[in-house]
């Protein structure tokens, strides 16, 4: 079992119980998953470019991405319904614990000026979206192999019903909000 995974266990269900005074046990609001996505506009003119992200999602985290397709066709942009323009990989289970504890540890502390992250990213529901402006800031990334510098958004998926116990969830799981 995962470092955060046990911690959630052992402190942050009976400490979520007592903050909001949960009747059962399945009230208690818990991590679901965590979607990374990787927009790649570039994609449209080079293809290699989306073979690059994908094998650096890869490493990030830790199974394949899926290629995700344009819906729309916008000619501004040369884009055609069905081109590939990004990926993205869902993370579950123990998968999901191990990158948000890398996130929560190593990631986010080696980002410059870190001041913590915003507590108002909350879609009102629960859940909570983090856009990474690049993707050095993960340890499996090399930096000699990087062609370009992308950025990849993070969206930890709970079972919260409101912004508040959402937000409670993830300050206790460890996540560094600004003061």
């Amino acid at each position: 079992m995962n470092r955060l995974q046990e911690k959630y266990q052992n402190s942050v269900r009976a400490e979520l119980q007592k903050q909001f005074n949960y009747t059962s046990s399945m009230e208690i609001p818990k991590i679901e998953k965590i979607v990374l996505n990787m927009g790649v506009g570039d994609a449209t003119s080079n293809s290699k470019v989306l073979d690059d992200a994908v094998a650096e999602m890869t490493k990030i985290a830790g199974q394949k991405p899926v290629v995700t397709k344009a819906k729309k066709s916008i000619a501004t942009f040369k884009l055609r319904e069905g081109m590939p323009i990004g990926c993205k990989a869902t993370l579950r289970g123990e998968r999901m614990y191990e990158f948000l504890d890398k996130l929560i540890s190593i990631a986010l502390p080696r980002v410059r000026d870190f001041r913590g992250i915003s507590a108002d990213a909350f879609d009102g529901r629960g859940n909570y979206t983090l856009g990474v402006k690049e993707q050095l800031i993960f340890p499996e990334i090399n930096f000699e192999e990087v062609k370009k510098i992308r950025g990849l958004d993070v969206v930890i998926v709970t079972t919260a019903k409101t912004d508040e116990e959402g937000r409670a969830l993830l300050k206790l799981m460890g996540m560094p909000y600004k003061k």
